[in-house]
């Protein structure tokens, strides 16, 4: 299969997508002749960086690959790690055309004001001599058992909260709610505040809160959101980045709390229950939600928005609507993904139903035992096989657990078996070193939120 010039083997294709091309494939092919040094550094907050050393060709005849190869990592960089600032040092024909693609208007336009956005700092590529050492400030959270605490999981259909006494649940509570479709930001900090006293009713005290929340967290301050998608941009500067701050400290005070994605959470549960560190969490729902917890069992304060991170170099790839790019996870591992591949599996699916409905109806084919729905969750199996590859080679985990409504039933058994068929067979190397696994039943005790009351540590405890 060749694309810019670049000849790519692929062994396993997805039966439904026979035009997928593995970006990681993509580029071990490219780095099998590229030799000239080009190294890029993104800085993101709190002076912290990250390095990637790679190469390019530095020809002419290989100029478009280089670009569109060293675009695809800035790109994986800046959604895995985030930052406002990006360094580069190597081909300046190269680096022109980067710092071209991610400015105002241009291709990664979006990217620009996103990175901008949520680091709260104009967003730039700079060409340097050398780029800056790498700087990372890891933080060990979560795992606490001891005292009385308050777990708060904010999703887009429902909310969850529990209570939580040296590490038993005395209480949990799950409400109805609609954060993404409501502009008021008060309705979102009413209900917070409900679920955070609903719980304290039944502890002698509060002694510390954590919450897990969908989005991207900052110093415990809410950078950007789906659950605030309709919140005017003058009220979420008003009342939105600090909505859980003020939660909390106006029902219970001077409390320690914490604040972080719901994917890590999720991931802190997964080394909870694992009894061991370095866990990649991915949640397959209506987005593509993950989290990390490194080696040491800390929190690594990277963005890891995968949703956002290319697996896919074909450049038919289907385009997400809201960043405009394409072959990025959303569309691979989501619901969207499940209803891309319905069609080509001849399933009709009713348009008049939601995303979510259309899920469903192609999980009760496939608990049926559907050919046809078959097909789709073993397309999805030798993606996932493919793209555990390319995140290993960031990441470096040992542990992945699979989550979220696309894994469950039938179908989620399906994708885990193929994907392993694919890493066996492609990459021998990442299939002995990694785990992928569903959660079992001592993960789902753990359970979210009171995975996420375990965060903070209770001052003198």
């Amino acid at each position: 299969m060749d694309h810019l010039g670049i000849d790519v083997t692929v062994k396993n294709a997805p039966p439904l997508d026979p035009g997928f091309l593995p970006l990681n494939r993509f580029c071990e092919a490219f780095l099998a002749t590229a030799k000239e040094p080009f190294d890029i550094a993104v800085e993101r907050a709190a002076g912290q960086m990250a390095v990637y050393k790679t190469f390019v060709h530095g020809t002419p005849d290989r100029f478009r690959a280089d670009v569109y190869y060293i675009e695809r990592i800035v790109k994986t960089l800046l959604w895995m790690k985030g930052g406002f600032r990006v360094y580069l040092c190597g081909n300046k024909a190269v680096c022109d055309a980067i710092a071209k693609i991610y400015a105002d208007g241009g291709q990664q336009d979006f990217d620009f004001h996103f990175m901008a956005h949520v680091f709260e700092h104009p967003f730039e590529v700079v060409r340097v001599d050398k780029v800056p050492e790498a700087v990372d400030s890891p933080q060990r959270i979560g795992g606490h058992m001891d005292g009385c605490r308050i777990g708060f999981d904010a999703g887009g259909s429902d909310r969850k909260v529990s209570a939580v006494i040296d590490g038993e649940s005395v209480y949990s509570e799950e409400v109805v709610w609609y954060p993404k479709i409501t502009a008021d930001p008060d309705y979102h900090y009413e209900g917070i505040v409900s679920a955070l006293k609903s719980a304290a009713e039944h502890l002698p005290r509060v002694d510390a809160v954590g919450v897990s929340s969908a989005g991207i967290y900052i110093n415990n301050r809410t950078m950007r959101a789906s659950l605030f998608l309709q919140v005017p941009d003058d009220l979420f500067d008003a009342k939105v980045k600090d909505i859980y701050i003020r939660a909390i400290t106006d029902t219970f005070g001077d409390v320690p709390y914490a604040v972080i994605n719901d994917g890590d959470v999720s991931a802190l549960a997964g080394m909870m229950s694992l009894g061991e560190p370095n866990v990649l969490g991915i949640a397959m729902g209506t987005s593509e939600a993950v989290g990390y917890v490194d080696a040491d069992g800390c929190i690594t304060g990277w963005l890891n928005e995968l949703a956002f991170v290319p697996v896919d170099a074909n450049p038919a790839a289907m385009r997400d609507e809201w960043s405009g790019d394409i072959g990025c996870g959303v569309k691979y591992f989501s619901q969207d993904g499940v209803i891309k591949l319905a069609g080509p599996a001849g399933i009709e699916l009713d348009e008049s139903l939601s995303p979510a409905q259309k899920l469903k109806a192609v999980q009760e084919l496939m608990e049926a035992n559907d050919e046809r729905a078959k097909k789709v969750y073993e397309s999805i199996g030798v993606y996932l096989g493919h793209a555990l590859a390319y995140y290993y080679d960031l990441y470096h985990f040992r542990h992945v657990l699979l989550l979220g409504r696309v894994m469950s039933g039938k179908g989620g058994d399906l994708i885990l078996a193929k994907c392993k068929e694919v890493l066996a067979d492609e990459y021998p190397d990442v299939d002995k070193a990694i785990h992928p696994a569903l959660p079992d039943e001592k993960f789902r005790r753990v359970g979210q939120s009171a995975a996420a009351a375990s965060l903070p540590a209770i001052i003198g405890g």
